[in-house]
């Protein structure tokens, strides 16, 4: 009778846990060998690694596989996160030349990072960061003062052509606190654990050849009308967990 009891309790705690995990959360491993940031992903720790997908549409409507789809997976250490995304693309687009003209209307990676997983408005501070990745591999975001700020050295990041409309973007993000200040030379990213929560997104902007974007795809469900709101409300986060 005891082994049956001791069966449920456990049984019950695994259905706890899974309860609590929602569309959008991801439970990365920590990683057990170097990456190459090659945008490739062909190491061993990648293929452990679990794909969920980029599949809710923020801006515009759901598009067709033909046009977009995307998924991706994560690792850790404790010196960074890592990404790895594929993404079906019918057709790249970059039609601003400068990385500070109307970024987030190109084709581009854009992962969301909330160190401490606060939630909160975060539009014109660090409290979290949306980092527009563009074809040509500049790190944009906001800065406090309301100007876009380049952040290039807050992460390394390739992408390749892997066949016909089918690209592997790969990175590897160094993780700042709210106390980040993009004017200080000494700020330094943080050191991740076992255990450590951050609330995160990973999302893309689809631009099909015109000046401004078709759709912005992300990985975690926004309830309501306004559906564009990561870029100011860390709240809408999902939540990734560090474990062993």
């Amino acid at each position: 009778m005891k082994k049956i009891y001791t069966i449920l309790f456990f049984s019950i705690l695994c259905l706890s846990s899974v309860a609590q995990q929602k569309e959008g959360d991801y439970k990365a491993h920590k990683l057990k060998e170097a990456l190459t940031i090659d945008g490739k992903g062909t190491e061993k720790d990648w293929a452990k690694a679990d794909w969920k997908d980029i599949k809710h549409a923020w801006l515009g409507t759901n598009p067709t596989e033909e046009d977009f789809k995307g998924r991706y997976k994560m690792l850790w250490d404790e010196n960074s996160v890592y990404y790895l995304v594929e993404v079906h693309d019918d057709s790249l687009s970059d039609q601003h030349a400068s990385p500070f003209d109307l970024w987030w209307e190109d084709d581009c990676l854009e992962l969301f990072i909330d160190e401490d997983d606060s939630d909160g408005n975060h539009q014109y501070t660090h409290n979290a960061f949306a980092y527009h990745i563009t074809l040509q591999l500049d790190v944009v975001d906001m800065a406090p003062d309301k100007n876009p700020v380049l952040l290039n050295d807050h992460m390394r990041v390739m992408w390749t052509k892997t066949n016909k409309g089918n690209y592997v973007w790969e990175v590897a993000m160094n993780v700042y606190d709210d106390k980040f200040d993009h004017n200080s030379k000494i700020c330094k990213p943080v050191k991740l654990s076992k255990g450590k929560k951050m609330g995160f997104a990973v999302s893309y902007n689809d631009n099909d050849g015109d000046f401004k974007r078709e759709n912005f795809i992300g990985s975690v469900p926004i309830e309501g009308e306004d559906k564009n709101r990561g870029w100011i409300d860390a709240g809408v986060f999902g939540t990734v967990e560090l474990v062993k």
